[in-house]
């Protein structure tokens, strides 16, 4: 058995390497989409006959990634998002190896060097309701509407907007328009304005043009992002614009592969395929359930009676099989495929206590200081932590970036991050957590306590961490994570209190600011490292952790606030260069090394975790940026479940496809 996982794991090694150019390819200003029509997702590996596939499909999730919003345009949340880009369908997706494909638009092509696109849109596509009936035909204008809902700030109060504000022309310009008016007004706008201001046109039905700020020739990578997505104006009319944003399953309208008439909350969902979608020829299951579970353990459980078609195994779990060759699972332990999402220590800058409204001084003085952030950056070693996602190799959870790796290449074929490590000094080890160092934590440790002490904060310093009450999983991991703080850095200084939530983590917990770190990942909308950097800049609406989770633009400390402000002037001067890519992408590693350096967050982890599993992962759709790699289209599956030698070919058969 372990040789067999040392196999696996040398290939893919080799398809990391093989694919990376692949994976990152943007399509030059002249790609004229002539991929194949469809949603395929060019199923890898070697072909297996007398399989019996799976034709319904049983997924999880855990109770804390509920669904809290059905909105498409409105959503910036996997747990949405992962279910909505299978009711709603936009202009591209990928596939496999995460080039561009047709969506809806069956060619795109720009006659300008990228300023100027232009989507040919197929006919025929229909909105339906959750029933499938037929409501309406998908044409330009919807992208029209689907724009104004996201850019009108009374309408979707600035979610997803920093996308097209930096990338569509008039943009940005709209957006202040509709904040500046009486929320009756900015709700009362149709489209009309938007045609004044901002560079999108429906030239036809089926014919979509979008007038950029400059010559960018990743700007089709957004169109697989929700941001670009449509709305149907008859749909608006018939909810009102407080019900539209408010819409439920069973009142929204669907153009994607399945529609989706169960949802019971925290307990399951259901999608059936929609009778009326655009593709019939796409592979679907005949129905995805979601289960609803308090926590990895359980699903294990489930699994094992049957109950779903592939589960992500716990330590406890997986350690149990691996070490057991006779266990009946030893011989289908799978190492997954490394998700999209880099995950970070998030720093909340301005914290109140548990009860929501009176600021937490103590915390907030510790926090804005840098010899105190920079001890917490050397001198946590994750590498326990690690082990809790992936046991057997918990290195490879490893994260040194900001941004997630393969999103993006230089033109000598240096890999993004590589060039981050590379400014930072971190070589990435197999044998020790490469960014640990005792020395430097220490001291940091004794600068932060003589200067923080001198302020009157008092130590141990609190680090209130929330965790669902339900999951027991998290909390054997904040179990190990307190202690890894502890060891390393001593509780005289620094204490992890570990804390519950019932329900809703943004309620109960981010609103009221009653955490001083939240562990969480982003995934890139579209493919370039602006769509990172630019979630933690400093006095910008638009940029999503700073203002839900650190609470940056709060700050009162004025050195923190001149490391924030330049912070975001070098990654907006980065955004600026768009005439030369491998500058674009200096200039953005030097502002990602300038972060790290004075540890504005702490990166944290990637997820490479080891399943149990009735699909061929090579299959699905696999993208670094947008919502499509949720999508159950094209899946190769087996009921009997895939072995380790299987992925081993599978991935072998991966590689060598890469450079076709």
């Amino acid at each position: 058995m372990k040789k067999v996982l040392a196999l696996v794991l040398a290939a893919i090694m080799i398809l990391s390497l093989a694919a990376c150019t692949k994976n990152n390819n943007t399509p030059s200003p002249s790609n004229s989409g002539t991929n194949p029509p469809g949603n395929s997702s060019n199923p890898a590996g070697p072909a297996t006959p007398a399989v019996e596939e799976v034709k319904d499909w049983v997924h999880y999730l855990t109770q804390v990634n509920e669904m809290e919003t059905f909105n498409i345009l409105y959503s910036q949340a996997n747990k949405e998002l992962q279910v909505l880009t299978n009711c709603i369908d936009g202009l591209l997706s990928n596939d496999s190896y995460g080039n561009l494909v047709p969506g809806i638009a069956e060619k795109w092509e720009s006659a300008d060097g990228g300023k100027t696109w232009t989507f040919t849109l197929r006919k025929g596509v229909k909105w339906v309701d959750v029933n499938g009936n037929e409501k309406a035909d998908c044409v330009a204008e919807d992208w029209l509407w689907g724009l104004e809902w996201v850019l009108n700030f009374h309408k979707n109060a600035a979610a997803n907007t920093s996308m097209p504000i930096e990338m569509i022309a008039g943009a940005g310009d709209y957006y202040n328009y509709t904040k500046d008016l009486p929320e009756a007004e900015g709700k009362a706008l149709g489209i009309d304005k938007l045609k004044e201001m901002v560079g999108i046109e429906a030239t036809d039905d089926y014919t979509l043009v979008y007038t950029c700020v400059d010559r960018l020739p990743y700007f089709p990578t957004l169109t697989t992002y929700n941001c670009l997505y449509p709305a149907a104006p008859a749909l608006i009319e018939e909810l009102g614009v407080d019900g539209f944003l408010a819409c439920t399953n069973e009142n929204m309208w669907y153009n994607g592969p399945y529609v989706l008439p169960t949802f019971v909350r925290e307990n399951e969902k259901v999608m059936t395929p929609n009778p009326k979608y655009w593709n019939p020829d796409c592979k679907r299951f005949d129905s995805v359930t979601y289960k609803m579970v308090e926590s990895g353990a359980q699903a294990y459980q489930m699994y094992e009676n049957g109950e779903l078609s592939y589960v992500e195994l716990t330590e406890d779990a997986l350690n149990t099989i691996y070490q057991d060759a006779g266990h009946m699972f030893n011989e289908k332990l799978v190492e997954a495929r490394p998700t999209k999402y880099s995950y970070q220590i998030h720093l909340v800058f301005n914290k109140n206590q548990e009860d929501g409204e009176t600021p937490d001084d103590n915390w907030n003085k510790a926090i804005a200081n840098e010899a105190f952030r920079l001890s917490l950056y050397y001198g946590l070693d994750a590498e326990p932590y690690l082990a809790r996602i992936n046991s057997i190799n918990p290195l490879k959870c490893a994260n040194f970036c900001y941004t997630m790796s393969n999103l993006v290449n230089f033109s000598n074929g240096q890999e993004y991050t590589e060039r981050v490590m590379e400014l930072l000094g971190i070589t990435p080890s197999t044998e020790v957590y490469a960014r640990y160092d005792a020395e430097k934590a220490a001291q940091y440790k004794k600068q932060a306590m003589e200067e923080l002490a001198a302020q009157g904060v008092t130590f141990p310093v609190m680090i209130d961490y929330y965790i669902s009450g339900s999951n027991s999983t998290a909390l054997d991991t904040a179990v190990i994570f307190g202690e890894m703080i502890s060891e390393n850095l001593g509780d005289e200084y620094v204490k992890l209190n570990t804390l519950t939530y019932v329900s809703s983590l943004a309620n109960e917990v981010r609103k009221p600011r009653k955490a001083s770190i939240f562990i969480n990942g982003w995934g890139a909308d579209y493919g370039d490292p602006q769509n990172y950097l630019g979630q933690e800049t400093y006095g910008e609406d638009n940029a999503y952790y700073s203002t839900a989770y650190s609470n940056a633009n709060d700050i009162t400390d004025e050195a923190l606030i001149a490391v924030y402000k330049e912070f975001t002037k070098m990654v907006n001067d980065a955004k600026n260069i768009t005439d030369d890519m491998d500058k674009r992408y200096e200039a953005y590693a030097q502002a990602e090394k300038y972060m790290m350096e004075h540890a504005l967050c702490i990166p944290w982890y990637v997820d490479v975790h080891w399943q149990l599993t009735q699909v061929n992962d090579y299959s699905k759709i696999y993208a670094p940026y947008g919502i499509q790699t949720n999508r159950f289209v094209n899946w190769e599956t087996s009921k009997d479940g895939y072995t380790t030698e299987q992925y081993d070919a599978f991935a072998a058969a991966y590689a060598a496809g890469a450079g076709k």
